[in-house]
């Protein structure tokens, strides 16, 4: 069973200036002594005499030494660009790790491979971790928990196409974040990627009272801020709820009745300031831009102090996403903070209604042709354009397989079937997994 993705994502990378960096390691100054030849009397003549008897000689001599000369300074230049050559092809392979990016489970078949381009296998190494013993995840997603008999859903693992990603390494991924501060932003989908990454590395902590909610708050999506310490490595993961990333305000002044609020599409959510100075940056947006939850709830666009009503949610998201990277190029430190954008999820209802849900047992053969969702490219573009590297989490397609892995009649409200959300553990550890590798490793992100 295979199913092959075409997805880009853009990471843009820093590089070496290369000449510069060898022009600045090689120096060299001309010592005086390389300028002049000291000629002593003979037989008591002296350097006048000497020179003017003998002119051809002495010639000779001081063309001999300047040939000498050249040739050293050539041979050690020579040594210099070879050496400062070899430094900077090698540093790229080397950086990672000392930035502390870098796990001893990579190899070398990760370089250069797509890891967006590939297959679901079965793998019993799966799941990772059990819902039922992870106080963070919540209740509506542990669909075991929740009376769903099958655990089939729990064993696919995605296979990149010409790689391996690397196998979950708790114990270096919590060393590795001893110290950070890593931060969610987004909507459910985003909690749920939360949710899934304390679980994972819970794992590897012994005294499991040392991981807790910083204000002691129940998980639950009514809450705009969570976060949960790893109080043993000092490290947060942290989430912020803002599904739009842009301002939802209030109805404005001489709107039309059918206008109950409004999303400012050139302002960034009030809570942006709380984002900043975070080790790792993590948007995600998509599932709130649809007319259920925009118009057919009263909420229209606007861009200053006017209203949009005749405008395309393709267009609206389009200007949101703008305002999300002036934002990001004018606030964030690169230097101190990796940014990271996951695409569009994709769901899998049975009608647009978006009431009828058919679970699967196992994935689809094939993609169900809505995973190339218009707002996949409007991402692309706008991250293409940033003047920062920004890293795509491209995981639309290799999601959009998985119609086996939605919480489906198992969720919390079975009166209320979800075939958006995923069960946990799922489909969203694997974007975890993704999400590690491009973190710690090249993970062949290339916009074309």
């Amino acid at each position: 069973m295979s199913g092959i993705e075409i997805m880009s994502s853009y990471r843009k990378s820093k590089s070496l200036n290369r000449s510069s960096s060898i022009n600045k390691t090689i120096l060299f100054g001309r010592s005086k002594s390389f300028n002049r030849t000291t000629l002593s009397p003979l037989n008591g003549g002296s350097p006048k005499a000497l020179s003017a008897a003998s002119p051809r000689p002495n010639r000779l001599s001081c063309v001999s030494q300047w040939s000498r000369m050249l040739i050293v300074i050539g041979l050690f230049v020579s040594f210099i660009i070879f050496f400062a050559g070899g430094y900077i092809y090698v540093l790229p392979s080397l950086s990672p790790e000392f930035l502390g990016y870098s796990l001893s489970v990579f190899n070398n078949s990760m370089v250069g491979c797509d890891i967006f381009n590939g297959s679901w296998v079965l793998d019993d190494a799966y799941p990772l971790y059990n819902a039922s013993e992870c106080p963070f995840a919540e209740q509506g997603f542990n669909c075991l928990g929740n009376g769903r008999s099958d655990n089939d859903y729990l064993k696919w693992r995605w296979k990149p196409k010409h790689c391996d990603l690397p196998r979950f390494d708790v114990y270096s991924i919590l060393e590795r974040f001893r110290n950070k501060r890593i931060v969610f932003v987004g909507d459910s989908m985003s909690r749920t990627q939360w949710e899934s990454l304390i679980c994972l590395l819970m794992t590897g902590v012994e005294d499991k009272k040392s991981v807790y909610e910083v204000n002691g708050n129940n998980i639950t999506k009514r809450i705009r801020f969570l976060g949960v310490r790893f109080s043993s490595f000092n490290f947060t993961i942290e989430f912020f709820r803002s599904v739009f990333l842009v301002q939802h305000g209030l109805i404005p002044r001489h709107a039309p009745r059918r206008v109950t609020s409004t999303l400012k599409l050139d302002k960034l959510d009030n809570i942006s300031n709380e984002w900043l100075h975070a080790d790792i940056l993590i948007f995600n947006t998509g599932q709130w831009w649809v007319p259920g939850k925009l118009f057919q709830v009263g909420c229209y666009f606007q861009v200053g102090n006017s209203l949009k009503l005749g405008m395309s949610i393709r267009t609206a998201f389009r200007l949101a996403l703008g305002t999300w990277a002036a934002w990001v190029e004018r606030s964030i430190d690169t230097n101190k903070t990796r940014v990271f954008f996951r695409t569009f999820e994709p769901s899998h209802w049975s009608d647009q209604s978006h009431r009828l849900c058919n679970v699967t047992q196992n994935p689809m053969t094939e993609p169900n042709g809505r995973e190339h969702h218009a707002f996949l490219d409007r991402v692309l573009e706008v991250i293409k354009n940033m003047k920062i590297p920004i890293t795509v989490l491209n995981i639309t397609s290799l999601s959009s397989f998985r119609s086996d892995a939605h919480v489906g009649q198992w969720n919390d409200n079975q009166s209320a079937p979800d075939c958006a959300h995923w069960c946990l553990p799922g489909v969203p550890d694997v974007w975890n997994e993704i999400f590690f590798s491009c973190l710690f490793h090249d993970c062949g992100l290339h916009l074309q």
